[in-house]
């Protein structure tokens, strides 16, 4: 990430101190950035994608990525993600980590956070735990 944003400002001319202004962080966090000492927080990533113009992480493929691409998106932690579908924050932390979406409440409270289609997501959670008890018949 700090290689993107160290590209686009010294596109634009600025100084570190210029882009932690717009950033609304320390010069030194930009820094840091831009050093690979550290990795920005998620709350920042939103400030930073507008800063870039673009998104500098991959394409979310799956169910998990498209999880993590949306809170990284809005800019939230884990704990604010779950308030966002009325669950724990433990519970979402296990769907970032690949595990089944169980309930139709929560499958559609999901949908409607990454817009996309409950019978598609229902799919996938059918496909997953038909995959997940397979029985080998001899």
């Amino acid at each position: 990430m700090g290689d993107h944003v160290r590209r686009k400002r010294l596109k634009l001319g600025l100084m570190q101190k210029e882009v932690a202004q717009q950033l609304d962080v320390n010069t030194w966090t930009v820094l840091n950035w831009e050093k690979g000492r550290t990795e920005p927080p998620i709350v920042s990533i939103p400030a930073i994608v507008q800063f870039l113009g673009y998104n500098p992480f991959p394409q979310a493929e799956t169910l998990p990525q498209h999880l993590l691409a949306k809170r990284r998106m809005m800019g939230w932690s884990i704990r604010d993600a779950a308030e966002a579908v009325e669950v724990d924050p433990g519970t979402w932390g296990n769907w970032e980590r690949g595990q089944m979406i169980l309930y139709r409440k929560h499958r559609d409270r999901v949908a409607r956070l990454l817009d996309i289609s409950v019978d598609a997501l229902d799919r996938e959670m059918a496909s997953r735990w038909n995959r997940l008890h397979q029985r080998v018949l001899f």
